[in-house]
């Protein structure tokens, strides 16, 4: 039966969204809340599971840590949006349909593609093969179990962005028997102001991480990494950490794609080349002042949100209005019992102010904690899903009205 027979009209207005992560969730409930009163109009979430993934907070599942069981049928539950459980196999733009599960087709008149990124294993050699990731929490629970059963030895943490310096203080605070080694082309905190890398450093010292920086893995083998120089590290267990990638469904249905498979959208977050399909979060190459946004979960969530309220402008005979977002901090969380927040501008650039220690790991605990009980609010008030830092100039891009 498709969502038009469900509404019980000829007329419904299909809205299909693909992928439950921060951006998709924010966008499926904002939608769902502001058109709960119209049988014209019939909103779906596409997901592979019917648990929310708190992404967050998968380096802690990584070391055995227990995380909320988070349904996202249970809160659709009242908004009137339909919940389908499977995994996108192909997306039809110019039919307007999606596959899912290879055996079932779902038809849409608009499609919001939110189908986010995953650990980036296809660049070195080895790494799909023996390296874990922490692209679900299925992933997770493999690197736990792995670690809960070995006991003692080397982690090796390949990649020392913040997911990477946060996975390596996990592990070294939760196993202080085995040696964490955190490999990285970059330093750790690069982006940080001198005062918050300091900080940062000082702690994965406490914590016995050992940091190497300026070096480049080359390939994975199943008790080591080799470095390019030809130095081999060996390791029990290694975590790829280095970069993501997104589905290439986007770029096989043909819509328009940037170099890295996302979706290029104009200014209301609409695909250039399909405009009846909205792209968010980590799936999206959106542009602003300051160039293209890179996916977290601070601006994932305000994309979710425009593209709902985008569409429901124009189901209703509007003109949707352009995206403009500004970042506002970058917390790290280093252990549980530590972290350091950087406030930036807008542009992502670093301000003078950080916090640090308790007071750091509080302000991190708020943050991680808020998206859930934020869509809980949206579904009574979607309009408090609506507020989030513009960017003023920063935002801004030359020539745009």
């Amino acid at each position: 039966m498709d969502a038009q027979q469900e509404t019980g009209t000829a007329t419904a207005h299909r809205v299909v969204i693909l992928g439950a992560g921060y951006a998709g969730m924010a966008a499926a409930v904002q939608l769902a809340a502001r058109v709960k009163r119209r049988e014209d109009v019939q909103v779906t979430l596409v997901n592979a599971q019917d648990r929310f993934t708190e992404r967050m907070r998968l380096h802690m599942a990584a070391t055995g840590q227990q995380l909320a069981e988070l349904s996202i049928p249970q809160l659709l539950e009242g908004t009137g949006a339909r919940f389908v459980r499977g995994w996108v196999t192909a997306v039809d733009a110019d039919a307007r349909t999606v596959r899912i599960d290879d055996d079932r087709v779902l038809p849409y008149d608009t499609l919001v593609y939110g189908l986010g990124g995953v650990a980036d294993t296809s660049a070195v050699p080895g790494a799909e093969d023996h390296a874990y990731t922490l692209s679900s929490a299925q992933d997770a629970e493999l690197l736990a179990d792995r670690l809960a059963r070995l006991g003692s030895g080397t982690v090796v943490v390949a990649g020392s962005g913040l997911t990477g310096v946060e996975s390596a203080a996990e592990i070294a605070e939760r196993y202080p028997e085995w040696n964490v080694v955190l490999l990285g082309r970059q330093e750790p905190g690069a982006a940080l102001t001198p005062k918050a890398k300091a900080y940062l450093h000082a702690a994965l010292g406490r914590l016995g991480v050992r940091v190497r920086a300026g070096v480049e893995v080359v390939k994975v083998l199943p008790d080591a990494v080799e470095l390019a120089g030809g130095e081999s590290i060996a390791a029990d267990a290694v975590l790829w950490t280095s970069g993501t990638r997104v589905t290439p469904l986007a770029a096989a249905a043909g819509l328009a794609v940037d170099g890295h498979g996302r979706v290029i959208t104009d200014a209301a977050l609409r695909s250039v080349s399909h405009p009846e399909v909205y792209a968010i979060g980590d799936a999206a190459a959106i542009r602003q002042g300051y160039g293209v946004m890179h996916g977290t979960c601070q601006g994932g969530m305000p994309t979710g949100v425009h593209a709902a309220l985008s569409i429901d402008r124009v189901l209703r005979g509007r003109q949707p209005k352009p995206f403009r977002f500004g970042y506002y901090h970058t917390p790290v969380s280093l252990g549980r019992g530590d972290a350091v927040v950087q406030f930036t501008r807008p542009d992502d650039s670093p301000r003078r102010i950080c916090l640090t220690g308790r007071l750091a790991v509080r302000y991190k605990e708020t943050v991680t904690a808020s998206p859930w009980p934020t869509y809980g609010r949206m579904k009574k008030m979607p309009a408090s899903g609506a507020f989030w830092p513009r960017g003023g100039r920063f935002t801004r891009i030359r020539g745009a009205k």
